[in-house]
């Protein structure tokens, strides 16, 4: 089976430029649908924060540009919806993440998308536990998706994206969507439905699950902060930001995707974290 082992910076670079705006407006919508559901089921607030990254390019207008914006809530404590990119030349960076508070135990949903210019996709539960310890979570949350994974997995068409980042190979979990695969009308109907498919069994999750001991949720708000940090500032595609939009943007970019400069408070009732000391150091590779 083919694999993609180049990173997101090599596979841009070395594709021909391609306008993929069409394909770009399909997955943006699909996102779209996928936040009508999540504002169905939870209550959420918008973070002052990030209300200047509604909508941000370049200074002179132009592409590149891009959206952020970030959302928490009693049950949330951050969710993201956002793009990055520039669709004339085929790269972009669509997300919807969403990171429950400490109240429940049920892992995070994350969906990712974009274009290379190929198009690329990733959906998973972040695990908020070590699941080779705790089988429970294992065979509750992860269990019912090992059959649709290996179906997936088997699809000639679609590509494994493995990562060069050690770093993101271990935050994904052993049934995440992770590929690449031609932009044709049936591979982004199938990239839809299979995000529907897993937000819809998350939120069935959610809806299910029995809040935790108030004295676990400290420790588990703690860990989620430095899950997500971690995902944001370790995230290879940095790089490109970096690219388009020089250092300083980046870096607020990856603060507003872990929650660096929040100022609503956590669903736990602490305060928002105090803004990062350090500059974020983009990587480079994938």
């Amino acid at each position: 089976m083919r694999e993609t082992l180049e990173g997101v910076e090599e596979i841009f670079d070395r594709r021909a430029t391609r306008d993929t705006t069409d394909t770009v407006e399909r997955l943006w919508a699909t996102t779209e649908e996928l936040m009508a559901k999540l504002r169905g089921r939870f209550e959420l607030t918008r973070d002052p924060s990030t209300d200047e990254l509604e909508s941000y390019r370049r200074a002179d207008g132009q592409y590149p540009a891009g959206s952020l914006n970030a959302y928490t809530g009693p049950e949330i404590d951050w969710l993201v919806h956002s793009w990055i990119g520039n669709p004339p030349r085929g790269f972009t960076n669509m997300h919807v993440t969403s990171w429950l508070g400490p109240h429940l135990e049920v892992p995070h949903f994350g969906f990712a998308c974009g274009t290379l210019p190929d198009l690329w996709f990733y959906v998973d539960y972040v695990p908020r536990s070590d699941l080779m310890v705790d089988t429970d979570a294992l065979d509750e949350f992860y269990g019912p998706l090992n059959q649709q994974f290996l179906e997936v997995r088997a699809d000639p068409g679609l590509i494994p994206f493995t990562s060069k980042s050690l770093y993101v190979r271990q935050a994904l979990s052993h049934v995440a969507l992770c590929f690449t695969t031609e932009a044709t009308d049936a591979r982004l109907e199938q990239i839809r439905s299979l995000a529907h498919d897993r937000l819809d069994r998350w939120l069935g999750h959610v809806d299910a699950a029995e809040p935790i001991d108030p004295d676990r949720r400290g420790p588990l708000a703690a860990e989620d902060l430095a899950r997500r940090r971690n995902v944001a500032e370790r995230d290879p595609a940095n790089v490109m930001g970096v690219r388009f939009f020089g250092q300083d943007m980046t870096d607020r970019l990856v603060r507003a995707l872990w929650g660096g400069d929040r100022l609503l408070p956590r669903p736990d009732g602490t305060a928002a974290p105090a803004p990062a000391s350090e500059p974020v150091a983009s990587a480079g590779g994938a």
